[in-house]
């Protein structure tokens, strides 16, 4: 019986083993991720500025979000950062990681290094280097151009350049982060392949188009999801460059959120802006996961 008893306690055990290795991480994400998105949920349904007693209004809040012409312009900017964010750093992510894996060029960790720094540099920093890389005045891209005869643009301050400018500014900042992955992902393809394709008489697109976009699938998933993340979350260069203007011209949903919870102490519509871009931003990540990992199975 006793031999039962301890034989039973082990397997038990060993069925819990790996949720205890779980538990710290799930402790972490409980407290600052869980409870923190609890609590901006119920503040959603709240009407309060911060000093007062709040008072429960229900959807009320939610409802004043979707008749909201400024939350649906912000939400549209957020849409038209979206190709910025993902495609053109994907692009150019994967043109040079292509090249330096083809090539075998020595020194592949210098690029690696190189064009990842500007991924892991705050935006804040980025967006005060881009500002003053683009001031109208003395700015050493409108220098460029002036070299050229090119007149000086007003980039950050006119209202048809000033949203461009701040996607490829994000296009910039993200582009390495996508060369990592690509080349991490192209290293895994086996070379097999591709001497299949050239037995076959592929030329080097076809090759492109037969070998290496299938065998990236699972990185192209992670480089869309992580920059769609990024597009919709979008802030810190933006307050760094435009804090939103000229006008409402680079006004995200974010930036909105703050002024609305900080700015004019509307906490609980502040709030409800917050919950409505999470909700879109995750629904948006589980469809691109869901689509590409079916596309890879």
């Amino acid at each position: 019986m006793k031999y039962s008893m301890s034989g039973r306690s082990r397997r038990y055990g060993s069925a819990l083993e790996p949720y205890l290795y779980l538990l710290p991480s799930l402790v972490i994400f409980t407290l600052f991720v869980g409870i923190p998105t609890l609590g901006a949920v119920v503040l959603s349904l709240l009407s309060w500025d911060g000093y007062t007693a709040p008072k429960f209004v229900g959807l009320a809040n939610y409802v004043q979000a979707f008749s909201d012409p400024i939350f649906w312009l912000s939400l549209w900017h957020n849409v038209v950062l979206i190709p910025y964010y993902v495609l053109l750093p994907a692009v150019l992510g994967l043109a040079p990681a292509a090249v330096v894996h083809h090539l075998k060029l020595r020194g592949s960790s210098i690029f690696r290094v190189g064009f990842f720094l500007p991924y892991i540099m705050p935006g804040v920093l980025i967006g005060v280097v881009w500002r003053w890389m683009l001031n109208p005045a003395f700015g050493p891209v409108n220098s460029l151009l002036g070299l050229v005869g090119i007149q000086p643009l007003g980039w950050l301050g006119d209202f048809n350049l000033a949203l461009p400018s701040v996607g490829l500014i994000g296009a910039w900042a993200t582009y390495g982060f996508c060369y990592v992955v690509f080349l991490a992902g192209l290293q895994k393809i086996p070379q097999e392949l591709y001497e299949a394709a050239r037995i076959d008489g592929a030329s080097g697109w076809q090759e492109f188009l037969a070998v290496t976009l299938p065998g990236l699938r699972g990185e192209i998933a992670v480089v869309i999801a992580v920059n769609l993340i990024n597009a919709l979350k979008v802030f810190d260069v933006i307050w760094a460059t435009t804090r939103g203007g000229p006008g409402r011209s680079t006004s995200v949903v974010v930036l909105y959120m703050l002024e609305n919870a900080f700015n004019i102490n509307r906490v609980g519509y502040g709030s409800v802006l917050g919950v409505i871009i999470a909700v879109l931003t995750l629904g948006l990540t589980l469809v691109t996961l869901r689509l590409f990992g079916e596309s890879s199975d």
